[in-house]
């Protein structure tokens, strides 16, 4: 049984290493193409976060292991397979309420990371990254990495979610993670400017907590930063 978690453990962290190469190198390549000069001379920092990144890659691989071993050798998790098992409107409702509960785990996280305590030992890591760029979105330090690692895999055990959706989830949770880092904006302003953008976070409302710091504290949703007084709008335009 412990070779079988550790080997799941470690095929985990082999998909999350590869899929944060991938999907940051992927953006890395499009901002050479499109803001060629955008990460000019940052080459060495960079380089410090790959290293911390595939760092964070295998704090985030151990839980995903055990949950991924538990679920297909046990069943002890409610990912389930049967489209049939709940009606088709779970679907979209359980990718929302994942999305809010991982959002609302990050903001507060976040802002205890921002605690000057916290932010010497754990979270400066990730803000040396000035300016951030698409390959800084899992350079965290190990202990910010952990605060990260564990939710998605404790909600797998309190809310019932289908696979593909949850598929769905960490796709987005990617997507979002690169996008909101690479310092140009991917949407477009109509969306950025628009009443859904009000309350959706893009890179132009990321790259104003990687300038002022102590606001915007969101992933997914301006929700807790508007509730809680802590936003503070979009950064001057970026490139798109």
């Amino acid at each position: 049984m412990e070779l079988a978690i550790i080997l799941s453990a470690l095929a985990m962290t082999l998909i999350v290493g590869v899929r944060y190469l991938l999907s940051s190198g992927i953006f890395a390549w499009v901002t050479s193409r499109l803001h060629p000069d955008l990460y000019r001379g940052l080459e060495p920092q960079i380089r410090k976060e790959i290293v911390w990144s595939l760092a964070s890659a295998a704090i985030y691989g151990v839980p995903a292991g055990v949950v991924a071993w538990g679920w297909q050798e046990h069943g002890w998790t409610l990912i389930y397979m049967d489209a049939g098992a709940y009606p088709l409107w779970y679907m979209p409702l359980s990718l929302l309420l994942y999305l809010f509960l991982h959002d609302t785990w990050f903001y507060w996280t976040h802002r205890w990371m921002h605690v000057p305590r916290w932010f010497r030992l754990a979270h400066a890591v990730h803000h040396a990254s000035r300016p951030p760029t698409a390959w800084a979105a899992m350079s965290f330090h190990p202990i910010e990495a952990v605060t990260g690692a564990v939710v998605i895999p404790a909600l797998v055990f309190l809310i019932p979610i289908h696979i593909a959706v949850l598929g769905v989830v960490l796709s987005i949770m990617t997507l979002m993670g690169v996008t909101n880092h690479m310092g140009w904006e991917m949407f477009p302003r109509w969306i950025v400017h628009s009443q859904l953008g009000n309350w959706l976070i893009t890179a132009s409302h990321h790259q104003k907590h990687h300038d002022e710091y102590l606001c915007n504290f969101g992933l997914y949703f301006r929700f807790w930063d508007r509730l809680c007084g802590t936003d503070r709008g979009l950064s001057a335009p970026l490139q798109q």
